[in-house]
């Protein structure tokens, strides 16, 4: 087969005479620039390209070939494409109009010319660059912080575009290397957010595409304060934690477990609860726990109601066996939805 391919190699010149010795003669021309290389072309995926060829007046047969065969031989078109043309603009001209170019039509092309004494050939490559497109990303997804994370960004284009990785949330970091695949090794809560793919090249603007990443974590409290109200007025406990899915909240005075009733009432908003008594009265005095709990963990504060002017103790924790207990009856809650 290689030598079967060296031999029609070999053969193209000879194919070329006999070919345009079977042309009519034409009109008096000018004979091709033989003395450049061969040109390169670059033309954008569907725009349209002209490969120029010109001729001298005692040249007489003329014809365009490429790789596939032949596409015009004088007048005569002999390709099947309609995208193909010649593009006359002076009898002078035998130049090759390809209109809406794609990817297959890349290659060389060859304008032979025969004159009186001999046949002379000139090629031009055409080029076909192709905007960047990204084709397949990574889905949203959600982990476990501690997790290895993996994200995928496969993009086409010609020449081949440069895959760069940006973190939205909250820097806008950027990441080092120019890789499809971004590994990120026991992912924190703080790399949570949207990441951005860009595919580019030089042929047109850059190819974006984004993934969200959420990692799950257990609750933090993050804000809680003790309270002084005088009796029969209104009062509010507040609690606040972080977590990833949102935590669920219980309130407890002392060991009980509150619920919205008998002058209290609760109102859980996202990462926030709120506990308000609408008329304190003596017995509404003293320590309360707000409890924060999701699928990953429980977590509690201790906050105080009291009069003014009174000395508290400390508000941050309970002692660790009450603590622990509040805990375990926060979870098993969680679980069985009580």
């Amino acid at each position: 087969m290689v030598w079967r391919l060296q031999s029609d190699r070999n053969q193209l010149p000879l194919l070329l005479l006999r070919l345009l010795c079977l042309l009519p003669t034409g009109l008096p021309v000018r004979s091709v620039d033989f003395n450049r290389s061969t040109d390169n072309i670059t033309v954008r995926q569907g725009d349209t390209a002209v490969l120029r060829c010109y001729i001298e007046d005692r040249s007489s047969k003329v014809a365009w070939l490429n790789r596939s065969g032949i596409i015009f031989a004088g007048q005569d078109k002999w390709s099947l494409d309609p995208r193909v043309e010649l593009d006359k603009r002076s009898v002078l001209e035998y130049s090759l109009r390809i209109q809406k170019v794609d990817v297959f039509d890349e290659g060389p092309y060859t304008c032979s010319v025969q004159t009186q004494h001999h046949t002379k050939t000139t090629q031009v490559y055409l080029i076909v660059q192709v905007p960047p497109k990204i084709s397949n990303i990574s889905a949203d997804i959600t982990v476990n912080e501690g997790s290895n994370v993996t994200l995928v960004c496969i993009a086409n284009g010609r020449p081949d575009p440069i895959i760069t990785w940006r973190h939205l949330n909250p820097t806008a970091r950027e990441f080092e290397g120019e890789e499809e695949y971004l590994d990120i090794q026991g992912i924190t809560r703080e790399q949570s957010g949207k990441y951005e793919c860009k595919a580019a090249n030089e042929v047109a603007s850059a190819d974006v595409k984004q993934v969200r990443v959420t990692v799950n974590y257990p609750p933090i409290i993050t804000e809680s304060k003790s309270i002084e109200a005088f009796a029969g007025k209104q009062a509010y406990l507040r609690c606040e934690a972080s977590a990833e899915p949102k935590p669920d909240f219980e309130w407890y005075k002392d060991d009980t477990r509150l619920n919205s009733a008998q002058g209290l009432e609760i109102k859980n908003m996202g990462n926030r609860s709120t506990l308000m008594v609408a008329n304190v009265t003596e017995e509404h005095y003293g320590n309360y726990t707000c409890v924060a709990a999701n699928k990953l963990g429980v977590t509690n504060t201790s906050l105080y109601l009291y009069r003014p002017g009174t000395a508290i103790v400390d508000n941050g924790s309970l002692n660790l066996a009450a603590s622990l207990w509040l805990m375990v009856t926060a979870l098993v809650c969680l679980i069985c939805k009580c």
